[in-house]
């Protein structure tokens, strides 16, 4: 009976080592080009989370996981996003001028257009293209966020780490995520390539309009 158990558990460890072995890989693989089942192998690295984040501490870079674990999420979820409708675009407060005016508000930074950071482009360049655009200081911001408004999908920009905390959040609240990530990590003067930015406001438009034809 115990030599039983012991053989299934050891199938069972030696199957979810192959598992997240061939999900990272194809993780890795997203980074250039279009994986086949990247929503199954997304699913499974968000599983294997913890232990995996413990693995490239210990071994590697957490950064590179999460890295990774983003650009396969991306993969997974462009053709769904392109489908959303009630859009928000959600940023890190890092991102604003350090002498920034903006109050602070329960939905985050309210950005008054003052002209100091980026977030004066991105505000009027969201509204361009039909998205509200959030300023948030941390994640528990977002909760208040969710009910201001029914949206579909949110366009998130932040580092690695904090865009695939938010992709594994906002996972079962009926929203379709996508992440830009920025150029530096950090709490103050981080930045984010802006003509990626446009680029993508521009892929999901055209997209949009192709699927809701």
């Amino acid at each position: 009976m115990y030599s039983l158990l012991g053989e299934i558990i050891l199938s069972l460890s030696v199957f979810s080592v192959l598992l997240a072995s061939v999900s990272l890989a194809a993780s890795r693989i997203s980074l250039n080009r279009n994986v086949w089942l990247a929503g199954f192998f997304a699913e499974v690295l968000d599983f294997f989370y913890l232990p995996l984040r413990l693995f490239f501490f210990k071994l590697s870079d957490t950064k590179k996981l999460d890295k990774w674990m983003v650009s396969l999420k991306n993969t997974a979820h462009k053709k769904d996003f392109a489908r959303t409708k009630r859009r928000m675009i959600i940023t890190p407060h890092c991102m604003r001028s350090l002498d920034c005016p903006a109050a602070s508000t329960k939905k985050g930074i309210e950005c008054i257009s003052c002209g100091k950071c980026v977030f004066t482009k991105l505000k009027d360049d969201a509204e361009k293209y039909g998205y509200k655009h959030y300023i948030v200081t941390g994640s528990s911001f977002v909760k208040h966020i969710m009910k201001e408004g029914k949206y579909d999908g949110a366009l998130a920009i932040a580092c690695d780490y904090e865009l695939n905390k938010v992709m594994i959040g906002l996972k079962g609240k009926k929203i379709v995520t996508y992440g830009i990530p920025m150029l530096n990590d950090g709490c103050f003067n981080t930045e984010v390539e802006y003509s990626k930015v446009i680029e993508t406001l521009d892929m999901f438009n055209v997209n949009r309009k192709f699927f809701n034809r």
